[in-house]
């Protein structure tokens, strides 16, 4: 019983009581004009003109849902309320959906909307002037209720009783006007296919987008700030003994600040939705000044090139570096020190990459070299060489070494 009476002490049901007067309000001045047919064709009987009043006012109420701003405040409205949680419409819900059913949703919530605000506010109006009314008698006095040619007499103590009651429906009608409204708004004001539709085919986009800059950052400004971490390490090493090297570490974290800052500008301009500049297409030519980097970090470089990879254009080169500074800065941050391989073998039928450095305990670690890891390079650089239909292959090779071996077919649209 306390689950059925607690709707009636909550302010929400009140407030979509107010919602529901209000679209018994918005459809008043309506009125004037189903009326004038009525008024016009006066031989027809009373009941006949009634009827025709109220269809002409639900066509005129149903007509101005046609209109597109009108949707979009009956959404938000709702929402503050009715408390319902209902997205705004999409472009795409502009569209009608199959036989046009979409399109004649929020005309049908205007006409209910008006419908149930109008029987609402008449019943709970007529209910609450009995409440008001009954008590004012005094407690020997008689009130006489009529309908329909029956009468039922109301005296003494009763008329506080059927008071009572009177007040208790109108505060139900309330409920139950709120009640139809909520359930009927997630139908008639929700999105439609089409919009559902929209509203995915946004997601997509925006994860994708997500994606794409989580990738951008993670091998781009996360290959940067290894080796400028490992390069201060060296620098800090190498103050005293060789002042030299340790400027030249220095101007080595400089360069890798400017490069990392470049690509942070770039994707800072995405993620604010602004048009960003030239984006840096950095490609297997920039491969020698990314191995420079490295060798400033303290690191033994042993490139093996063969074929031609500056002739590598497009999709495919970008790709490539991309995969080989991924396989480099885990290089970095989980090698044990030692050359670390990298083979670049550029062919007509595709493009082979290797990344082999040793595994197991660093010798002589040094200050910075443990790096926190997000466990998502190599899941990022298997998406990636998924969406480009090539192979990947990852783990140890022989004692003591860590191989990454990529395989990149040719016919890559750029």
């Amino acid at each position: 019983m306390i689950r059925g009476i607690r709707p009636l002490l909550r302010g929400s049901t009140y407030a979509g009581a107010l919602f529901a007067c209000c679209g018994a309000l918005a459809s008043l001045p309506l009125l004037p004009f189903a009326l004038l047919p009525a008024l016009g064709w006066r031989s027809a009987p009373e009941s006949v003109r009634i009827a025709l009043v109220l269809a002409l006012w639900a066509a005129l109420v149903g007509v101005a849902g046609l209109a597109r701003p009108v949707r979009r405040v009956l959404v938000v409205s709702a929402r503050r309320l009715l408390r319902v949680p209902l997205p705004d419409p999409a472009a795409g819900g502009r569209r009608a959906g199959p036989l046009g059913l979409d399109r004649w949703r929020t005309p049908l919530w205007l006409v209910l909307h008006a419908a149930v605000g109008w029987t609402g506010a008449l019943a709970s109006g007529v209910l609450f002037l009995m409440a008001v009314s009954l008590p004012g008698n005094r407690l020997g006095g008689e009130v006489r209720l009529s309908l329909n040619g029956t009468s039922v007499r109301v005296s003494g103590g009763w008329s506080w009783a059927v008071a009572a009651v009177c007040l208790l429906l109108a505060v139900a009608v309330c409920a139950l006007a709120t009640k139809i409204l909520r359930w009927s708004a997630p139908r008639l004001l929700g999105p439609s296919a089409a919009e559902r539709l929209a509203l995915a085919a946004e997601r997509e986009l925006l994860l994708a987008e997500r994606n794409r800059i989580a990738h951008e950052l993670h091998d781009s400004i996360g290959h940067t700030l290894t080796a400028a971490t490992i390069q201060a390490a060296v620098a800090g090493e190498l103050l005293c003994a060789d002042p030299a090297a340790a400027r030249a570490a220095m101007r080595s974290i400089e360069e890798s600040a400017r490069a990392a800052l470049e690509d942070l500008d770039y994707v800072l301009g995405v993620l604010r939705e602004e048009q960003p500049g030239t984006a840096p297409a950095r490609t297997l030519t920039d491969l020698p000044e990314l191995l420079d980097r490295l060798r400033h970090a303290g690191a033994v470089v042993e490139p093996e090139l063969s074929g031609e990879p500056d002739r590598v254009q497009g999709t495919l080169s970008r790709a490539a570096y991309r995969i080989l500074q991924e396989g480099l800065t885990n290089a970095l941050r989980h090698g044990a020190g030692g050359p670390i391989g990298v083979r670049v073998a550029a062919g007509p039928d595709g493009l082979d990459l290797t990344v082999v450095n040793r595994t197991g305990v660093r010798a002589s670690p040094g200050p910075g070299r443990a790096f926190p890891t997000s466990g998502h390079g190599l899941a990022g650089l298997a998406e990636r060489v998924r969406l480009l239909h090539g192979e990947l292959q990852a783990g140890p090779d022989g004692t003591g070494h860590w191989r990454l071996a990529v395989r990149l077919p040719a016919r890559v649209s750029a």
